[in-house]
């Protein structure tokens, strides 16, 4: 299994629309591919920002390749998300999951 995280950051005051923007159109849309596995979102206040970390759980570095492109190492993130986010990184990164314990209450 592969964990892909990408970072974001948003002004408070859009915050809750990236929020939104993930549970409406980013999660639906990830639902429907092939080898995606589950997705969590982060959220931490940090120096006037609101920052946000997106880790995918993917099957495969192919099943990736469904939601990215080939360069699976490119971010995306689309028009709605680039309209309430102050900054973004363009790339994503890869680790390989080699433990995974059951999360209790979840």
């Amino acid at each position: 299994m592969i964990a892909r995280l990408w970072r974001g950051e948003a002004m408070p005051d859009n915050a809750a629309a990236y929020q939104e923007h993930f549970n409406q159109q980013v999660y639906p849309a990830l639902n429907a591919l092939a080898g995606y596995r589950g997705a969590w979102l982060l959220r931490r206040d940090v120096d006037g920002r609101v920052e946000f970390l997106a880790m995918t759980m993917w099957d495969s570095v192919e099943s990736i390749k469904a939601f990215a492109g080939d360069d699976v190492q490119r971010a995306v993130v689309e028009p709605e998300a680039r309209a309430v986010l102050a900054s973004f990184d363009s790339f994503a990164r890869h680790f390989e999951v080699v433990s995974h314990p059951q999360v209790q209450g979840l």
